[in-house]
């Protein structure tokens, strides 16, 4: 099994940054493509970047494309999130999933998750 925590979200200002930590424990954290997804309140699970086993693919979602950047670092089994310019409409729980293949767009496809961060960005 693989054990996720997040951390780093918080209450900002739209305009503001945070870089969201994804720590990993248990199984070889470099084994597996990882996700980032959020989540607002009545809406759907949404993906929101994702980044390949060694870290040298990442790919981020239209909708934040420009302003977040997802990383990783193997040596230290975490992951990371690093959101600029942010906006209301970013405000959700923000959560990371790994799988054991290359990452995938689609949640469904992801085996371990972490509990979640809350991001609230005020206008």
């Amino acid at each position: 099994q693989v054990q996720l925590v997040e951390s780093g979200g918080g209450l900002v200002q739209a305009g503001d940054s945070l870089r969201l930590s994804c720590a990993a424990s248990g199984r070889t954290f470099s084994n597996y493509g990882l996700g980032w997804f959020r989540q607002a309140p009545g809406k759907e699970r949404e993906y929101v970047a994702r980044i390949s086993r060694s870290g040298t693919s990442t790919y981020v979602a239209d909708s934040v494309k420009g302003r977040f950047t997802i990383s990783r670092d193997n040596a230290k089994n975490t992951a990371y999130l690093q959101m600029n310019s942010l906006k209301p409409e970013d405000t959700a729980v923000y959560y990371c999933a790994v799988r054991g293949f290359s990452s995938s767009t689609d949640y469904r496809d992801y085996v371990y998750w972490g509990q979640g961060t809350q991001v609230t960005v005020s206008s």
